[in-house]
């Protein structure tokens, strides 16, 4: 029996801790409670959380492929999962909460098929495996932070129901006119008036892919900012511990995606010294849609206490993840990063800036957008900055 069916075994027999009884604030996402007057609230949060895991018999990679993912794809469930959660935000709002054996929105069995273990579906295993094929990582290889964001952003652009961008900040810098230049593509369209009218039709899904309320602004594409930082050498430096737990507390909080030598983790949140988070390493069977449309979904929604571990024991790679759906909500965003940037006491984890200084390398230049699904970018040496130099340090749990 393999070490990650051991750990779902181990949901089993209860051997998970709870919460500890403290006065602390505990963190989610950007959502503050007291462990010890709302604990059911924590874990109707985090049980709410898309919870991505390995699993076994779905359809062969490539058609002739593997069949599971157990021992390899524990970076690519835990894209899997804050790329969910930023669907869920877009589709449902943060509030939103799951319970078990309800009927669910159309939303969110939309979101669901889109992971789904099978080639067609936007985010499956299956295309992320193939996409990570065009960027030199073949099939069963471990990615790392960065590499899952590359693939999760080449996806995106498929998925027209919920027209994201998605966009990577390279070299610890977020530029605010890239981004304002990609959610707002009118922008740059010669002749373009500020009209709403205008703009809507510039920025309409293809076809009628998705039906948008008349209520949302046609004039900034949803994004989903993610930031690959490494915050140390071996070990994460500790002056940037302040700086990441106050990440948690933003309201535009993705989460982190990272983990520890072997095995890769979703950070939802903190409480005291320790980080929460999301465990993929959990062999499942694949599930299928049922014939009415509906899918079993219990297996995805984690109904245990959830993790935890010392913030110290974090890997220094990670990549943070922020979801914007407005203007008015990046600006925010931007207007909390500079006061963070502002305190005393913690190191920065990235630059804010407002335009692109001139030793940057445009990624509009680099092409990393692509025009058909699985295009094979054989330009390595073009893209070779933009691969983890850190996924060799992680070694692959065996099978």
């Amino acid at each position: 029996m393999d070490a990650a069916t051991l750990t779902y075994d181990t949901l089993r027999f209860g051997e998970f801790e709870d919460f500890p009884e403290t006065s602390e604030p505990v963190w989610i996402l950007g959502k503050d409670y007291n462990a010890l007057t709302e604990k059911d609230d924590i874990l109707s949060d985090v049980t709410s959380r898309l919870w991505f895991t390995y699993r076994k018999n779905f359809p062969p990679i490539g058609g002739t492929g593997p069949t599971s993912d157990t021992g390899w794809g524990c970076m690519l469930r835990c894209g899997q999962m804050i790329l969910g959660e930023a669907l869920v935000c877009r589709h449902l709002g943060r509030d939103w909460r799951w319970a078990r054996g309800q009927r669910q929105r159309e939303e969110y069995i939309s979101i669901l098929n889109a992971f789904i273990d099978k080639k067609d579906s936007y985010y499956s295993i299956h295309q992320i495996a193939q996409m990570g094929v065009g960027e030199g990582k073949p099939i069963g290889q471990w990615y790392g932070p960065n590499t899952v964001a590359q693939v999760l952003k080449k996806l995106a652009v498929f998925d027209t129901w919920s027209r994201l961008v998605v966009h990577v900040a390279m070299d610890n810098t977020v530029v605010i006119e890239e981004i304002k230049r990609l959610c707002m593509p009118w922008l740059d369209v010669e002749g373009a008036c500020c009209e709403p009218e205008g703009a809507g039709e510039l920025n309409g899904c293809p076809g009628g892919a998705c039906a948008l309320a008349e209520e949302e602004t046609a004039l900034w594409k949803p994004l989903v900012l993610l930031i690959p930082l490494r915050l140390g050498l071996s070990d994460i430096n500790e002056a940037y511990i302040g700086t990441l737990k106050q990440c948690f507390m933003l309201p535009q909080s993705l989460g982190v995606i990272g983990g520890k030598p072997n095995s890769a983790h979703y950070f939802i949140g903190y409480v005291g010294e320790e980080l929460i988070y999301l465990d993929p390493h959990t062999t499942q069977p694949a599930v299928d849609p049922c014939e009415d449309g509906q899918v079993p979904d219990e297996t995805y929604h984690c109904q245990h206490p959830p993790c935890r571990m010392h913030i110290c024991e974090l890997d220094p790679s990670i990549a943070a993840g922020f979801f914007c759906r407005t203007e008015d909500e990046f600006d925010d965003w931007c207007m909390r990063i500079r006061r963070l940037s502002c305190n005393r006491g913690g190191l920065p984890m990235f630059e804010l800036v407002d335009s692109q200084p001139s030793h940057m390398v445009s990624m509009d230049a680099l092409n990393l957008t692509p025009d058909v699904p699985f295009a094979d970018f054989s330009d390595s040496d073009r893209l070779e900055r933009f691969f983890d130099s850190e996924d060799e340090e992680f070694e692959i749990l065996s099978l």
